[in-house]
């Protein structure tokens, strides 16, 4: 791509898909999590990769991404830190 060439678009490659993904996470970073450590970035952009690939245009419901991610969870630890051995 060449911006400043006025070439926004060659082929099937464009920038569209990144800019609409990041514009979502960059919203949700300012207005729910208001920060976000380098130690836990990459769980924020899994929760909105979550999001964005079960969002409503590409036909997901409440009931649907509930259901995906009841199912992404099971066999899975839900504490934040390991037990420590005492």
């Amino acid at each position: 791509m060449n911006h400043r060439a006025d070439e926004y678009v060659r082929g099937d490659v464009h920038t569209n898909t990144v800019e609409g993904f990041y514009s979502i996470f960059k919203r949700g970073m300012r207005g729910v999590y208001q920060h976000c450590g380098k130690k836990h970035l990459h769980r924020y952009t899994a929760e909105f990769d979550f999001r964005y690939s079960n969002r409503q245009a590409r036909g997901a419901d409440d009931a649907l991404r509930a259901d995906l991610a009841l199912t992404g969870i099971v066999g899975k630890r839900l504490t934040y830190e390991t037990a420590r051995v005492q």
